[in-house]
């Protein structure tokens, strides 16, 4: 995958930004954007979902966890950045080798933050979109980015 300094650099705080917040989540706190990222079981007996929940949610959050981490490692060289944003060297295209393993905990992690982000800004169908809103740029590159990495994946192409 070809990213610039400069991106990788951004999505490294993007995914380090989700794992503190899956970190410090706490179980039924309420938070909607954890809630999307452990969705209902059931969704006619609320009852059966919070038991449900109860039971899935710490370890479904540890996933997304030790995803988060693989991300992070093999962004870890490429996120590195000069100090001075007028050196050219935060345009230089990197390329990170992922293994079929880390390909798909890319995956889950970038849908994971985009879910996050997502429900940060309101989005529920495809067209709840702010063009004035700088925050809608971030998450139009996520999809971006997973598209790409999907599109990779795909032997098809």
């Amino acid at each position: 995958m070809q990213i610039t300094r400069l991106e990788a650099a951004h999505l490294s705080g993007l995914v380090g930004q989700f794992a503190d917040l899956l970190r410090e989540s706490e179980p039924d706190d309420g938070d909607p954007a954890i809630a999307r990222l452990v969705p209902s079981a059931y969704a006619d007996d609320e009852e059966a979902a919070r038991e449900f929940r109860a039971l899935t949610q710490s370890d479904l959050l540890d996933r997304r966890s030790a995803d988060a981490a693989v991300v992070l490692a093999s962004l870890s060289e490429a996120s590195e950045i000069p100090d001075d944003p007028e050196d050219p060297a935060l345009l230089e295209e990197t390329e990170i080798r992922l293994d079929p393993a880390a390909a798909q905990a890319w995956l889950r992690t970038l849908a994971a933050v985009r879910l996050v982000l997502a429900t940060r800004l309101g989005v529920v169908e495809n067209d709840d979109h702010d063009s004035a809103d700088p925050r809608f740029g971030i998450y139009d590159w996520l999809g971006y980015r997973l598209d790409g990495l999907v599109g990779a994946l795909d032997p098809q192409d």
